[in-house]
């Protein structure tokens, strides 16, 4: 630095130090950038948890921002949604701004259409649409998973769907991945366990009847 005349100290505060921004506020944060589309529920799904959208947003492919704690989702450059990251899988992250005025129209799918396609498969499969609907705080919730299932009669047949749902009813499944699993695993085809039979009063010589105790 003697061809200068300065020091590197001269410099820094002369050059650097009046460009230099104040640092952020909170620390940098990582994330990861994905391309998802709303379901008919109006949510997306991202690692098995689903966020809500406007419902005007049916069908349309969004960007999801992901980070270790929060979940934006952003259409044609534009932030549409924000949510804290939830972690339980197969649940819902819902606002309530989200929501459509009816809630019951989406795609041309409702609870009703959901019902009356599924029982066309099967009463069982009726039944379960039914459980999947009434279990969720809201019916539309449960619109991904019932369609799923529906799909499967596609790759499988009705028959063995009807089937399959009638064994997850027996054995208390209600998602789109057990009906799946059961179908892919064949379990549909082996037989129902019989209902346990009910128990038969004794009726013995030796035993005291209600009169010996008055």
């Amino acid at each position: 630095m003697r061809r200068l005349g300065v020091s590197r100290r001269q410099l820094f505060e002369e050059l650097d130090r009046p460009a230099l921004a104040s640092l952020p506020v909170e620390p940098y944060a990582y994330a990861e950038w994905r391309q998802r589309r709303v379901g008919p529920d109006y949510h997306v799904d991202i690692d098995g948890h689903c966020y809500s959208v406007a419902h005007r947003l049916l069908r349309q492919q969004l960007e999801a921002r992901i980070t270790q704690n929060t979940i934006e989702l952003f259409y044609k450059g534009q932030r549409v949604a924000c949510h804290l990251r939830g972690g339980a899988r197969g649940r819902h992250t819902t606002l309530a701004e989200h929501m459509p005025s009816n809630h019951r129209h989406h795609a041309g799918w409702t609870h009703e259409r959901l019902l009356r396609e599924a029982t066309a498969i099967g009463p069982d499969t009726g039944t379960l649409v039914e459980v999947i609907l009434r279990s969720r705080p809201h019916p539309e919730q449960g619109f991904r998973a019932c369609l799923g299932i529906l799909r499967l009669a596609r790759q499988y047949g009705p028959d063995r769907l009807a089937a399959a749902c009638r064994r997850g009813l027996e054995i208390g499944a209600r998602s789109y991945g057990s009906i799946s699993s059961i179908l892919d695993k064949g379990l549909d085809r082996q037989p129902l366990r019989p209902a346990p039979e009910p128990e038969l009063p004794i009726d013995h010589l030796n035993i005291r009847g209600s009169r010996y105790y008055q």
